[in-house]
């Protein structure tokens, strides 16, 4: 029985086979352009820009239409008016899907969110392949999702060398230990950890706790999935995590803004 995420990914690698563009071209254009925001310079720590949670971690802010699993949360959201709620509520940065088919999400959605602010964007996708590095550098992104459980051999190593010559930083999304340790070897300095499996779409809260133990001090770490409270942020500063990801409680929320800069303050997201 295929999961989601063996079905996301069929997809992407079925476009990515059709994709005949050059790809010589495409570095080139990524590479000509000016200097992105720094996304993991604005999560490290002793960098106050964006932070909501008194001295803890910073919070990525997302904008998210809908989910494989739970269907549309936001479908009518406006990314330049979400974007700059996520701004006035604090946030140090941003994260958008431009996954159409299973999150609704467009690179017009990134485009427009990053012209609202002057926050660093994620481009919030499944990167298997080159070109979309570089797409992800032209669409104007600031950083790039680097799945590891989505990427086999070498794949890793490669697109994050790509990732950081075109100016991008990558945020290395790990669940488990094992993964974690692949993400070291091949060299990220930004590691997620996300929290819901995405074979299943369960969340574990235990799993970033468990994770983070692992993670040398050098690397900028991200809990991802399942927050929803200033509890679940204090639960995961304590772990030693860098900064929070939060998509789903915020663009459900009836004042996402007001919801995120309540992960400071004690109340739920929602």
């Amino acid at each position: 029985m295929a999961t989601y995420l063996d079905t996301i990914l069929r997809r992407h690698r079925a476009s990515a086979a059709r994709d005949d563009r050059d790809l010589e071209a495409l570095v080139a254009g990524a590479t000509s352009l000016g200097p992105a925001r720094g996304f993991r310079q604005a999560l490290r720590p002793g960098n106050e820009s964006g932070r909501v949670t008194g001295g803890g971690a910073k919070v990525i802010a997302e904008v998210k239409r809908r989910s494989p699993s739970k269907g549309d949360l936001a479908p009518d959201l406006v990314p330049g008016v979400l974007a700059k709620a996520y701004a006035s509520g604090g946030a140090s940065c941003l994260s958008v899907l431009t996954d159409h088919e299973f999150f609704g999400g467009s690179p017009d959605d990134l485009a427009e969110a990053r012209a609202a602010v002057e926050l660093p964007v994620l481009r919030k996708d499944f990167t298997i392949s080159a070109a979309d590095v570089c797409d992800a550098r032209l669409m104007g992104a600031d950083a790039l999702l680097l799945i590891v459980s989505a990427l086999a051999g070498p794949e890793l190593a490669d697109l994050l060398a790509l990732a950081h010559r075109v100016g991008l930083d990558a945020l290395v999304e790990v669940h488990d230990e094992a993964e974690a340790e692949f993400a070291l070897s091949a060299g990220a300095e930004l590691i997620g950890v996300n929290q819901r499996d995405l074979m299943t779409f369960e969340v574990d809260p235990t799993r970033a706790v468990r994770v983070a133990a692992q993670l040398p001090d050098r690397v900028v770490k991200v809990a991802e999935s399942g927050i929803r409270s200033r509890q679940d942020v204090a639960r995961l500063e304590e772990a030693g995590f860098d900064a929070v990801l939060v998509g789903e409680a915020l663009v459900t929320a009836p004042d996402p803004g007001a919801a995120l800069a309540a992960l400071a303050k004690g109340a739920p997201c929602s």
